[in-house]
Parts: C-alpha cells; structure tokens; sequence
C-alpha cells in the first residue's frame, strides 16, 4: 500500500510528467532529424541516378555521333563514283542540312502546341 500511496503524492507526479514531456520532446526531436536525414538520403540517391543516367546519354550521344559522322563519310565516298567529291560532300551536307531543319521545325511545332495549350 505504501506504493500507492507514494503515487498519488502529487510531486511525485509531477516530476514523473515533466520526465515524460522531456522524453517525449527528445524522442519528437530525433524523430524529426531521422526524418529530415533520410529524406536528405533518398535525394541525394535519386540524384546520383539522374547523373549516371544523363552521362550514359551523354556518352551514348557521342558515340552515336562518331557512327553519324563514318555514315556521313561514307555516303560522300560512295557519291565520288558519280560526281566529283566537292559536289559528293556539298549534296550529303545540303541533304543532311534540309532533314535537320525539318527536323527542327516539327520539334518547335510540338513545342509551341505542348506550351501555349490552352
């Protein structure tokens, strides 16, 4: 019985509320910066991916480019057996210039469409 009685004293009580409210402040506080620590992690992990992602493009743009430029070569070699190589690499730049633009201009098309869409 002297337990309970102890207990009930109320500075007792008090004390072990106060105790409480700290704990749970300190609890709320580390709570707060594990959330913050990881959400800082997953950030830092999705911008990793999106850096190796956009230098595997890169790279794979450079490439594709190289194969581009050996195609290109290749065309103006197989031109000279019909006309002379100044005129072989001036109609493989002036096709390729001609394609680029269309190219372009149906990418600005779609661009202007997807932003002043109403």
């Amino acid at each position: 019985m002297n337990d309970k009685e102890t207990n009930k004293d109320p500075a007792t009580q008090r004390e072990s509320l106060t105790e409480l409210l700290e704990r749970l402040a300190k609890n709320s506080a580390a709570i707060v910066q594990d959330e913050i620590e990881l959400a800082i992690q997953g950030v830092r992990e999705k911008a990793r991916g999106v850096r190796n992602g956009a230098l595997t493009v890169a790279i794979g743009t450079l490439i594709s480019f190289a194969a581009f430029m050996s195609f290109c070569a290749a065309l103006i070699i197989g031109l000279t057996s019909y006309m002379a190589p100044v005129f072989a690499a001036i109609v493989t730049g002036a096709a390729l210039a001609l394609i680029g633009v269309a190219i372009a201009f149906i990418g600005c098309r779609r661009l202007k469409k997807s932003v002043y869409k109403k």
